[in-house]
């Protein structure tokens, strides 16, 4: 028998009481898109729901990991019948994220670590059932299936399902394209009504809506959450070290890397802080507290999302005090799942499924184009640019935003968003050089998209000080800005936000006590002479 499955007995007593509106109410909170709405309802009105879970168990769980953790709770809380499953085979395929021999201890340390961030949030675990994928997708009538729907599906459609969820490299592996197919099986294999997952998974569940009937099987109903952002603005990811926030992080730890968090005044848009209190604390607890110091106006407590969100664009909640008061909520949380892992048996199993990385610089065996991917992760990649301030006003509903148009040397000047309010004046900035990464891709800051992003050298510290980068005299729009040892490479069109190679290259954008701009102890330049900046000797490129 499957040490993976703790079966569903019955249906919660709350969910026995609610009328099917009111299940459809609860059941769909908070999710950014559901598909087959109209099923659910007939559904709901015959009988309990039958939904799933999925996660491939791949790098360590991560706080992101609550959000839909609550969505259970709120399911359980509907009557469903609950299967939660441990993708080891698709950790597998994706890139090989999870070697082979390491699949079963990352299913153990998943089930272990999934259980506690359930029961902190107090989510009765014999309501659930418990899957490990391998247990069904290795036998003979799975296989068949498999076949089956890769004669159906084309390259095409396979990749573009999987383009938000399975690592994407120049020279994708098969398996990769495989992975898709085998998500829509399990929901046949599960015999569910529902998949539950990010809308990041949405174009896997259209395509397991387009195939799953070619197959004789029923098109199933899609409830997606939204996606919690990284700490440093994109998705928060279990492979990006610096996105997240792990489950077992200590103290320490959470204040640090919250301290470090994307969280500009005024600012809404992809706020990973803000959006923790909407998608986890606001489900949990119906509530959340601002603490702060007295002459700052005390601690206030808030029912309503909106209203936390309305405070904050109007800055009448600092970004200090919505990042103190989360780091204390946060490890509330994290408190009873760091006891349970404090045992000689958790402490072994997290060490053997996640070994130190090897030293060995040759890379994955039968997987070069790994060592290769890491590699690639240079300056070159970056299309930084001198730029010209031809204009700057005030965002017209953000007060901390400026709105700029920029030279960059190209037809049209370009459309940039920038957070300065705090630190420079327009006059500062109108008919200045400064210099621009370009090749980010486009977002919208609080409704107008912002087409690069203002280099500033900055220190963090009370008050926090930035300071815009500054070109070498004579310099000109579109000039192009490099980094000595790395003229040649030629710049990526676009930055893909899931690679993440601007953050993981900033982490060694520097200011030199000469106060010239680096990446590690290496000068940026254009072919004038270096970039610097005025005063803020040491401090980071952001």
């Amino acid at each position: 028998a499957c040490n993976y499955m703790i079966r569903t007995e019955a249906a919660a007593i709350m969910g026995d009481q609610q009328s099917p509106e009111e299940k459809f109410k609860l059941i769909t909170r908070n999710l950014q898109e559901v598909l087959g709405e109209e099923r659910l309802k007939e559904i709901l009105k015959e009988r309990e729901l039958k939904v799933y879970w999925g996660t491939a168990t791949t790098g360590k769980p991560h706080v992101a990991y609550f959000v839909p953790m609550s969505k259970i709770a709120d399911f359980l809380k509907a009557g469903c019948e609950v299967t939660i499953l441990f993708a080891d085979l698709h950790a597998y395929l994706d890139n090989m994220k999870a070697p082979w021999e390491l699949l079963e201890l990352r299913v153990q340390y998943y089930e272990q670590v999934i259980k506690a961030m359930l029961e902190s949030i107090g989510v009765p675990l014999d309501k659930l059932k418990f899957v490990k994928g391998t247990d069904y997708q290795l036998s003979r009538e799975y296989t068949l299936d498999v076949y089956r729907l890769s004669s159906m599906v084309t390259e095409h459609d396979a990749k573009k399902a999987g383009a938000e969820v399975v690592k994407q490299v120049e020279h994708p592996l098969l398996s990769g394209l495989l992975y898709p197919g085998l998500q829509a099986l399990d929901e046949e294999y599960l015999k569910v009504d529902a998949q539950s997952g990010g809308v990041d998974q949405r174009k896997i569940f259209t395509l397991a809506e387009k195939y799953l009937p070619s197959l004789g099987y029923t098109k199933r109903i899609h409830m997606m959450n939204p996606m919690v952002p990284g700490l440093t603005g994109g998705k928060m990811s279990s492979s990006e070290e610096e996105s997240k926030i792990d489950l077992l992080d200590k103290n320490q730890e959470v204040k640090k890397k919250l301290k470090k968090a994307f969280c500009e005044p005024g600012n809404v848009e992809n706020n990973g802080v803000l959006s923790f209190v909407k998608h986890v604390l606001f489900p949990l607890h119906s509530e959340f507290i601002i603490k702060r110091d007295p002459k700052w106006g005390g601690d206030k407590v808030y029912t309503d999302y909106e209203e936390v969100e309305r405070d904050f664009a109007a800055e009448q909640i600092h970004p200090g005090d919505l990042k103190a008061s989360v780091e204390l909520a946060l490890n509330k949380l994290l408190d009873p799942i760091r006891k349970k892992f404090e045992t000689p048996e958790l402490k072994k199993l997290t060490a053997s499924a996640y070994p130190e990385p090897s030293k060995n610089k040759g890379g994955a065996k039968g997987n070069p184009k790994q060592t290769a991917d890491e590699e690639e992760v240079i300056p070159s990649r970056l299309d930084i640019r001198v730029g010209m301030v031809i204009s700057v006003e005030k965002h017209p509903d953000a007060d901390s935003l400026y709105l700029e148009k920029i030279d960059v040397g190209e037809e049209q000047p370009r459309t940039v968003v920038s957070g300065l309010v705090a630190y420079l004046s327009q006059e500062q900035l109108q008919d200045r050089l400064v210099v621009l990464l370009c090749n980010l891709k486009p977002q919208k800051m609080r409704g107008i998209e912002s087409q690069a992003m203002l280099l500033c050298a900055s220190i963090e510290e009370e008050p926090r000080k930035v300071e815009p980068l500054d070109p070498p005299e004579g310099s000109a729009p579109g000039d192009r800005v490099y980094v000595e040892g790395y003229e040649s490479g030629k710049p990526d069109d676009e930055l893909k936000p899931k690679k993440k190679v601007f953050e993981k290259l900033q982490v060694d954008l520097k200011i030199s006590d000469e106060f010239v701009a680096q990446w590690k102890e290496q000068n940026l330049m254009t072919k004038l002479g270096q970039i610097t900046c005025k005063t803020l000797k040491g401090g980071n490129i952001c």
